[in-house]
């Protein structure tokens, strides 16, 4: 459930990755590797909030296509 502050919903990381259509292990590498920046907020036990465009961000990442060849 998004958790509403200053009238701006934000989700936790399950909730988040669940939207985007990926693991929370998947994001938190991705993280890790440089591919997505870490989220801007955290509440008062250090989880991470999402605003509503970091998780069109994931979603947009989890979307991609990539070409090789």
């Amino acid at each position: 459930m998004p958790v509403t502050l200053n009238g701006q919903k934000f989700y936790m990381t399950n909730e988040a990755c669940r939207i985007a259509g990926t693991s929370k292990n998947t994001f938190l590498r991705w993280v890790k590797e440089g591919r997505l920046p870490d989220t801007k907020l955290r509440d008062r036990r250090g989880w991470r909030l999402f605003a509503e465009q970091e998780v069109q961000e994931l979603k947009t990442e989890v979307n991609r296509v990539l070409i090789r060849g």
